[in-house]
Formats: C-alpha cells, structure tokens, sequence
C-alpha cells in the first residue's frame, strides 16, 4: 500500500508559478511510475503528465507540453510538478498517483491539493 501527500496548491494570480510535491509513505517509490492528474470543477480527471520509476523519461498529452514539468527524487520519496504561466483554466484539484511498472492503472491515489487561478 502506497499513501500518497500532496501539497503545494493555493490561490495564485494568472502568470504565477506554483510547484506541487506529492511525498509517499511507502520505504520506496523507485519501482512505481508516478503521475499527475487534475480534475476541474464539471471535467473529468484528466492526465498531466508522467514519469519513470528512475526519473529520466516523462511524458505529457500534448495539451499539456510546455508549461509543466514533473520531476522526482526517490531518495525523498516525493514527486514534483511545477507549473508555469498560470492560467484560469489549471484551476482544478491536482492528484498524484503510483502504478507498478507491470500495472495497467494507477492503483494509488493522493487526495489531491486545490489550486484556484484568478485573472
């Protein structure tokens, strides 16, 4: 069982700068892929992003590419996305989640932080 923190939401300004950590409970996240996901009020949940258990490759949906970034750092234990140029629509709650390299889905979920956007 992986339990999974995030922090690092508020309430910022369009084209503020924010960087989200999740911290997991488990001895080691080494072997899970780690992603992003936001949930907008009336959306689905959608991906942000993903990396690899070893931290060298990531991946975003291409309405995602350019202004965030996932990083991690397993000897932390935590994961990291930073967001850039904030815009009123990132207004969502953002999820951290773990899957195994062999998984087909994240089977574990934080229970997200809030960021609000305003213009």
């Amino acid at each position: 069982q992986v339990q999974l923190v995030e922090s690092g939401g508020g309430l910022v300004q369009a084209g503020d700068s924010l960087r989200l950590s999740c911290a997991a409970s488990e001895r080691t996240i080494s072997n899970y892929i780690m992603g992003w996901f936001r949930q907008a009020p009336g959306k689905e949940r959608e991906l942000v992003g993903a990396i690899s258990p070893g931290g060298r490759n990531t991946d975003y949906p291409d309405s995602m590419k350019g202004r965030f970034t996932i990083s991690r750092d397993n000897a932390a234990k935590t994961v990291y996305l930073q967001i850039n140029n904030l815009k009123p629509e990132d207004t969502a709650v953002y999820y951290c989640a773990a899957r195994g390299i062999e998984a087909a889905s994240y089977d574990y979920w934080g229970q997200g932080t809030q960021i609000t956007v305003s213009s």
